[in-house]
């Protein structure tokens, strides 16, 4: 690889870590091709980029990013046989791994970027899989939001809609 090709690609994995927010770093290694394959159409279908590069290149990718963010501590899980994996949802790759490993011991995640959180090792799998994405959390809110407004239409309807109904369902709960 030419200092030129490096170059490029050091900038188009910077460019990755700017536009993402979660990333992680898997070992896929002693898989088979068909396997890994296989892993691959997975991340495509869920939106998740997998991409292998050099670990030197990825660490200058890191370096060259905004120092705010922490990396630093991602460094040392830049070592052996690395694949990167980009997405927009946090839990999706774990969610992904977990379910492919019915199958074997591999991929394994060796740590994960999650919005300036890092985790590190394989056994951070289940807490990463079960993480709430921006969706849900969204969910959430609005159903909490939601419940009182609910209450107060439902006493109504039990009231027979009038106020004297709802004055008397209000005595009854108390």
């Amino acid at each position: 690889m030419t200092k030129s090709e490096k170059a490029a690609v050091i900038e188009e994995l910077k460019q990755d870590f700017q536009e993402h927010d979660f990333f992680y770093i898997a070992d896929a290694s002693t898989m088979t091709v068909g396997e890994v394959n296989e892993l691959r159409g997975k991340f495509f279908e869920k939106d998740v980029q997998m991409k292998v590069v050099k670990n030197t290149l990825a660490i200058k990718a890191l370096e060259a990013g905004d120092a705010s963010k922490g990396y630093e501590a991602l460094y040392d899980s830049l070592k052996g046989p690395s694949a990167l994996l980009f997405t927009k949802t946090a839990n999706i790759p774990a969610k992904v791994i977990k379910d492919f490993r019915g199958k074997g011991e591999r991929p394994i995640i060796k740590a994960a970027y999650i919005d300036s959180g890092i985790f590190i090792g394989d056994d951070q799998i289940d807490a990463l899989a079960s993480l709430k994405s921006k969706e849900e959390l969204l969910g959430e809110i609005v159903n909490l939001l939601q419940s009182p407004a609910k209450n107060v239409i439902s006493a109504l309807k039990s009231g027979g809609s009038t106020i004297a109904g709802l004055v008397k369902a209000l005595e009854e709960r108390g």
